[in-house]
């Protein structure tokens, strides 16, 4: 499932004089599995293209050259050709040579760069995909729907044409298609300025209006209990933070907390309450924690790092959603998967997996992947880890249950099973359970890739409580808990659709709320914010935070055109 902040090697090219070696087949292997393991989740498993660009016959291509994908505004206007030492330096420091752009994956080591720029020469001039493009998708469903009036069936995938603000949508695992019962489309969307007279639609009795705007491709948002917006710029490497004005109608300019971050997403105060001493930042591979007073703008001293390594291999989902528990003793961290599925993950015996998954968790990866695709433990101080639970790609979201302290994830499913393979999620989670990522989905739905190699986890997955569009990439979501909307609306969960690229007909785009019973998941959800798709080819926004501001309005993030959105209560 395409998310936003998955690390795209948008143009590892040719550092080009650097493999004419005698070892050269030797490096172009070695650049193939490192390519395989930290890049193919954007550019596929041959350099093809998915979420990220064609990285085919790339030498002396200029940057942002590949016609099909829409890339950052930095990247488009960069004016670089890829010769040897200007490659060399990207991959060091992509983000000092191209400021603002979506590929944050630093590859420090000079002979791992100079593997993966022999791999990539090494392949053949040819299609930019493999893949089928946005042209082909499946004729609408007729409509069907429940008693409540929920589209189900067929017709609860749809595309962006179907959405409109209220529309419900209840999707359950009888509805899926086997694999591959559509060709897996590549189908990225380029960003556009918001065209003249577009709005944003929301229900009856609600209003949007932008709130922020000249932001730095604000990512997460979360409401300090004073009320300041902090915002993690991820691709900036900051954490900003924005005070609303005395109506709350508008943010001002926004100040930075901190900087000097690796790609930083989840935010949370402790201790919880009134009056925190600490915010904590999550990055790619660690924790930090700053010293904090109410109001501060500005950190009141360096990062201290709490957690010095999440996982042992970086690249891949990079955004670590973050959450501090209630009580304060426990804290949470989402770690995404490093690749679309594990493909050449190296199988072990029987007896090896047992005795593995007794430190890792059921169903766990290793290798690559080793401490990837699940949730963790610590105590506030970062020790005591644990593996919460396991086998879940790409937790992007993370949040608590205000009332039950239930941990939540919104989920980015896996990608190239087609166009309705497979549903993203939303879901509470449990401690010690497995969800299925890579050998499973949604149950005991085993995935072709992986076939007959985990036929001792049948019976073992536990299947999520909301499937969601597929290739929709929900983000950040947020339990609504303020006193604006109307009272029903307490105790839902909005979730931000950050929008599909591997799917033909477009999906996603948009911010959902999810509807709970009794404190428990319906499996329904229904559009609450939509505007976002120009055309089958153009979006002028992608939603990727949402938070609950101290008056009780809703704040959306969009970091396609570095808005914050206001929706409130007319």
């Amino acid at each position: 499932m395409s998310v936003s902040r998955i690390v795209s090697l948008s143009v590892i090219a040719a550092s080009l004089a650097a493999c004419h070696r005698n070892d050269a087949p030797l490096v172009v292997q070695e650049g193939k599995t490192l390519f395989q393991q930290r890049c193919s989740v954007c550019h596929g498993p041959n350099g093809e293209g998915g979420q990220g660009p064609s990285l085919r016959a790339i030498g002396g291509r200029k940057a942002g050259g590949d016609a099909k994908f829409g890339y950052t505004k930095a990247m488009a206007a960069a004016g670089l050709t890829w010769d040897a030492a200007t490659l060399d330096r990207f991959l060091a420091a992509p983000t000092e040579v191209v400021p603002g752009t979506a590929m944050v994956l630093v590859t420090p080591a000079p002979a791992e760069r100079k593997a993966l720029i022999a791999y990539l020469l090494s392949l053949p001039a040819g299609p930019s995909s493999a893949m089928g493009s946005a042209a082909v998708a499946a004729p609408a469903a007729p409509l069907t729907t429940d008693a409540s009036g929920a589209r189900t069936g067929r017709s609860a995938f749809g595309d962006y044409k179907t959405d409109a603000p209220g529309v419900r949508r209840k999707i359950v695992v009888a509805d899926l298609p086997p694999p591959f019962a559509t060709e897996s489309a590549r189908n990225s969307a380029k960003v556009a300025p918001q065209p003249d007279g577009a709005t944003l639609q929301v229900p009856p009795g609600f209003k949007v209006a932008r709130f922020a705007k000249e932001l730095k491709q604000p990512r997460l948002l979360r409401t300090a209990p004073n009320g300041d917006v902090f915002i993690a710029a991820s691709d900036a490497g900051e954490v900003q933070v924005v005070r609303a004005s005395a109506d709350g109608t508008t943010g001002d300019a926004p100040t930075t907390f901190a900087s000097g971050l690796h790609d930083p997403f989840g935010i949370a105060f402790y201790p919880p309450g009134d009056a925190p001493q600490w915010v904590y930042v999550a990055e790619t591979n660690q924790v930090r924690r700053y010293p904090y007073k109410a109001g501060d703008r500005t950190a009141r001293g360096p990062g201290e790092v709490v957690v010095a390594r999440l996982s042992p291999e970086v690249g891949g989902h990079t955004m670590r959603s973050l959450e501090i528990t209630p009580d304060g003793k426990t804290m949470y961290v989402a770690v995404g998967s490093q690749s679309n599925v594990a493909e050449d993950l190296a199988m072990k015996s029987p007896a090896e997996i047992a005795s593995y998954e007794q430190a890792h968790g059921l169903g766990a990866t290793w290798g690559y992947e080793e401490d990837r695709a699940d949730v963790l433990a610590f105590d506030i101080a970062g020790k005591n880890r644990r593996v919460f639970a396991t086998g879940i790609r790409n937790c992007s979201g993370l949040a608590l249950q205000p009332t039950t302290a239930a941990v939540f994830c919104s989920t980015n499913e896996r990608d190239r099973l087609g166009d309705d393979l497979v549903p993203d999620y939303v879901t509470h989670v449990e401690e010690h359970k497995f969800y299925g990522w890579p050998w499973y989905y949604l149950g005991d739905h085993e995935d072709p890739r992986h076939a007959g190699k985990r036929k001792d986890l049948v019976g073992k997955i536990t299947v999520p409580d909301v499937l969601l569009q597929p290739h929709s990439a929900p983000l950040q979501l947020a339990f609504y808990d303020g006193a604006m909307f109307p009272p029903e609306y307490k105790g839902d969960l909005f979730v931000a659709l950050h929008g599909s690229w591997n799917r033909g007909s477009r999906t996603g785009y948009k911010v959902v709320r999810v509807k709970l019973k009794d404190g428990a998941p319906t499996g329904e959800y229904e559009d609450f914010l939509i505007g976002f798709v120009v055309d089958a080819d153009h979006v002028w926004g992608r939603p990727v935070g949402v938070t609950v501001a101290k008056d009780g309005a809703l704040l959306v993030s969009d970091d396609g055109n570095g808005t914050i959105w206001r929706i409130t209560r007319g």
